[in-house]
């Protein structure tokens, strides 16, 4: 069926970057939005400028593929995992000094920051999460508890618990003052492989090779939305700011928009070649990152996310929570009703041309 979705709410491709020698694993926006992060197969780790004067800094070290980056929430590091099973602390600048952490003896998968950047969490085929207090600079404690390895894990925003996700085919989350696993999760029929925080910390998203996306309350554990999402396993996802909006990207190479507010699918965009692994918003959510298998990052406009003007209401959201934006107030009811109806609908998106190709490198 065709969309009625008006074009002003498509997402479109901003800008390519080509400089990555294989397939690309993660990126990460500096919440500055200035650079953006990526780390692939090639063991490199690249932060990308915005402005098309600035060179990017490639960052060589790594002696494994790089699974993960994140910048830090003050924009000042950027972590990266690889599987040479460590986690290395870069400064994003063009002398890109570089801390090397040994906190795993097996490849490590993913790394995150605490949302007040004071300390940084990692998983690995050893199947623990450890986590680092950059104020101390010391390992402080492990999580332990899944028996394969954990692909994925990540703090709350208030930093009183974390969510896994492992090989296990299991979710568990984790009180972070105790150190124990307070919930597992067993509804997954295969390996989990990505799993997030809602910006309010009620609810996580979590997916895997079992093609589905799953949206829990963890307030009172259950399962609130189930999406059939890919037909192949689900790389990673994401949250917008808002709450609003979940992206997902597949090994079947498409990315996906999900308005987890109504429950139903809002786009699928078919942007990269091959396999797209790897997904973030921006901190204002006017942005979006992807990379994947054809060894390209490319930046996304939004655009979608103007829906939400329409909701200056107090409006209860299906996951649970309750948006108290009020914005939009110029707008009359039958303008939010014929704008939602026509967002409803999915629509398919092949990508266009970009506006700009940044592969200018800096070597470092």
């Amino acid at each position: 069926m065709a969309s009625f979705a008006p074009k002003e709410l498509d997402p479109t491709l901003e800008r390519s970057f080509r400089g990555h020698k294989g397939p690309v694993n993660a990126v990460s926006f500096n919440p500055n939005m200035k650079q953006l992060a990526s780390g692939g197969d090639d063991r490199v780790v690249m932060v990308w400028n915005f402005k098309p004067q600035l060179r990017a800094y490639r960052y060589v070290g790594h002696t494994g593929s790089v699974t993960d980056v994140d910048f830090s929430p003050r924009g000042d590091l950027v972590a990266s995992a690889s599987v040479d099973s460590t986690v290395r602390l870069w400064e994003p600048n063009v002398r890109g000094k570089c801390h090397t952490l040994r906190l795993h003896q097996l490849p490590v998968r993913s790394v995150s920051f605490s949302m007040d950047g004071s300390t940084i969490m990692s998983a690995s085929d050893d199947k623990s999460c450890k986590v680092w207090s950059l104020r101390s600079q010391r390992f402080t404690y492990a999580l332990s508890g899944h028996i394969h390895w954990v692909r994925s894990a990540h703090f709350s925003p208030d930093t009183r618990m974390a969510v896994t996700g492992s090989d296990d085919k299991t979710v568990k989350i984790w009180d972070t003052n105790t150190h124990r696993c307070i919930h597992t999760f067993y509804e997954h029929t295969r390996p989990v492989t990505c799993t997030k925080f809602h910006p309010f910390g009620t609810v996580v998203a979590t997916a895997g090779e079992d093609q589905t996306i799953k949206v829990w309350d963890i307030r009172n554990y259950k399962l609130l939305q189930n999406y059939n999402a890919h037909n192949s396993v689900i790389n990673d996802v994401s949250f917008h700011p808002s709450g609003d909006f979940l992206l997902s990207v597949s090994t079947d190479g498409s990315i996906k928009v999900w308005d987890i507010r109504e429950g139903h699918q809002v786009y699928t965009i078919h942007g990269h070649k091959k396999s797209t692994n790897g997904v973030c918003f921006s901190d204002d959510g006017k942005y979006f990152s992807t990379c994947g298998g054809d060894d390209l990052v490319m930046t996304w406009k939004t655009n979608f996310d103007k829906i939400l003007v329409f909701h200056y209401v107090l409006t209860p959201l299906s996951i649970g929570v309750t948006n108290t934006k009020r914005m939009g107030k110029t707008s009359t009811s039958r303008e939010r009703k014929v704008v939602e109806r026509k967002f409803r609908e999915t629509k398919t998106i092949r990508r266009k041309p970009a506006k700009h190709t940044h592969s200018r490198l800096e070597s470092k």
